[in-house]
């Protein structure tokens, strides 16, 4: 089953504060390099800058985190995760409510269409996981443009007890490369989720890309 997208639970289920490692930033990704404030993925052909006074988040946070996310997700599908192919690209944050994290796997479709379906069947995981953790939840998906590619995206609202909304994520994929690429953007304010987006929405992708 695909996982890059179980960051959507890493960087929800517990809102923890992340830390930063300020002395080098490039220990943070799993791929790519991070040169003042641009990061360039290799693999998936994609830079981004990051916002100013924004914080990279910390890698040993960040698999802590996962790990929480991991068993969240093994008690929903009843299936065991294997991890050792996900690659986390660049994270950065505000705070713990406003974040934007980058992954990326591996992904070969055995028969047309397969991307498709399993992500669909990823975005009802996902949905079904906040349920089972007493999470209420609404979701919706859709599609979008982002630099001339299309992206699949799912959009989820995390609600209070009360009914005040706590959080809300934008979730971005797209196989790229063979890799499963994914962007997830928390936010629970206007002025930062605009941040953040206007950062995607003018990030770069390798001209042979535009094409897919």
């Amino acid at each position: 089953m695909r996982l890059s997208r179980i960051t959507l639970l890493i960087y929800t289920i517990s809102l923890l504060l992340f830390s930063c490692d300020r002395k080098d930033p490039n220990k943070q990704v799993d791929e790519g390099t991070l040169k003042g404030e641009i990061y360039k993925s290799r693999e998936i052909g994609w830079e981004i800058r990051v916002p100013t006074g924004w914080s990279i988040v910390s890698k040993d946070i960040t698999e802590q985190q996962e790990e929480k996310g991991q068993k969240a997700i093994e008690k929903s599908s009843g299936q065991k995760m294997d991890l050792k192919s996900l690659k986390h690209l660049i994270s950065f944050q505000k705070n713990q409510f406003n974040l934007f994290a980058s992954t990326s796997e591996p992904f070969k479709e055995d028969f047309s269409g397969q991307y498709e379906q399993t992500n669909k069947d990823l975005n009802a995981l996902i949905y079904q996981t906040y349920v089972d953790q007493g999470i209420k939840v609404d979701s919706s998906s859709g599609k979008e443009i982002i630099q001339g590619i299309k992206f699949n995206t799912f959009y989820t609202t995390i609600y209070a007890p009360d009914g005040k909304v706590i959080l809300n994520q934008i979730l971005y994929s797209k196989l790229i490369n063979g890799y499963d690429f994914g962007v997830n953007i928390n936010y629970n304010n206007e002025e930062d989720k605009k941040t953040m987006i206007d950062a995607w929405k003018k990030s770069k992708f390798e001209n042979r890309l535009k094409k897919q």
